[in-house]
């Protein structure tokens, strides 16, 4: 089925989005909400009180068994055996060339995993993890499109969420930053994780599809006096951009390595094994790859991604991705694809947009920082 034919899914909150009057797109094979009432107010409300978005198009697996912390450790870069219980990590898979798989999270629950992997790489890594798992002692399930994503980001979260959460003697609100929890959230059964791709503070909340819309209807409630919005795609991308979070299929990808992407930081060399160690360790050890770096344009006019790069007048690379920044002065930011010598602070470039190319300067990621 060509893409053009192909048919998109629907997730628990469609309905919410339409009543919402929210522009729908085709994203990771759903139709998903690029906006509501605005991306940059979506943008704002994040980084001055709380955004509520829809991330049930994510693939959600449920891996059980003994043996998961070993095999997955020899599946991923970063290590998976040595977290501790109800600790999320960020983690990768790669290929046996040391390119991108997809980059994920792995969340430990009491008595299996949680892996969390990019909605446009669900059938892509469905495929991988079973065609590597060849362990009795490990087992997948695939809670794709069934169960439900919503988060809660903002430096208002903790006050809307919090209070409606249930998870024993503890308080949701001194969940420390990437652990999780499981319990309930306004009467439905939740993994409720402080967690989040928008460098604000808050909760992404894992529920059964079945509850999604109810959730989603009383979070609106409770946020109101907090003045949250929903948010869609679009301000996400806007946030993660000036987060300096990587996106897979822009700055991460299977020609693109973890250390080519910036995110070197979670390649374990000391592991035994994993797929694509000997293509890391060769790369990193040569240092010559291109990599991933930011910049900022000098004028107004918007660079998109694919936009040619250079330096001296010679072309060194291209633009992966490209947003006006809000929370830095309403510039135009994004990331470019460049040797490592053209990644110093301070370099001069210039992007060709349209036939012309614009003066632009390479920038220190991330473009904004949260105070804490």
């Amino acid at each position: 089925m060509s893409a053009a034919t192909e048919v998109l899914r629907r997730t628990a909150l469609y309905d919410q989005h339409v009543a919402l009057g929210a522009r729908l797109v085709p994203f990771g094979g759903f139709e998903m909400p690029v906006q509501y009432a605005g991306i940059i107010k979506e943008h704002d409300a994040v980084r001055r009180h709380a955004g509520l978005f829809d991330l049930s198009h994510m693939a959600q697996f449920v891996l059980t068994g003994d043996g998961v912390a070993e095999w997955a450790d020899s599946l991923t870069t970063n290590a998976v055996g040595s977290m501790k219980p109800y600790q999320a990590r960020y983690n990768l898979f790669c290929n046996e060339r040391g390119g991108t798989h997809d980059d994920v999270l792995f969340y430990r629950l009491e008595n299996r995993w949680l892996l969390v992997c990019n909605a446009s790489n669900a059938a892509k890594m469905w495929k991988h993890l079973n065609d590597r798992n060849h362990r009795s002692d490990v087992r997948l399930a695939s809670r794709h499109g069934e169960a439900a994503l919503i988060a809660v980001q903002g430096p208002r979260a903790v006050e809307i969420v919090a209070p409606l959460c249930d998870i024993g003697s503890s308080n949701a609100a001194e969940l420390k930053y990437y652990f999780c929890a499981e319990g309930s959230v306004g009467g439905v059964r939740a993994v409720i994780a402080r967690t989040g791709y928008t460098g604000e503070d808050g909760f992404e909340l894992f529920i059964d599809g079945t509850d999604a819309a109810a959730l989603w209807q009383k979070l609106l409630e409770v946020g109101r006096p907090y003045s949250i919005e929903p948010a869609g795609l679009g301000a996400r991308d806007m946030l993660r951009l000036e987060a300096g979070m990587p996106l897979y299929g822009f700055e991460l990808s299977e020609e693109i390595s973890p250390p080519a992407g910036g995110q070197g930081w979670a390649v374990k060399l000391n592991k035994p094994a994993f797929v694509g160690k000997e293509a890391l360790a060769a790369q990193l050890t040569t240092d010559d790859y291109a990599r991933i770096a930011g910049f900022v344009l000098e004028g107004r006019v918007p660079a998109r991604t694919g936009y040619p790069v250079f330096s001296g007048g010679e072309p060194i690379g291209e633009v992966r991705s490209a947003s006006i920044a809000p929370s830095y002065g309403n510039r135009n930011v994004g990331t470019v694809l460049v040797p490592k010598a053209a990644t110093a602070v301070g370099t001069p470039l210039e992007i060709e947009i349209r036939g012309t190319r614009h003066a632009a300067q390479v920038a220190s990621l991330p473009f904004y920082k949260r105070a804490r």
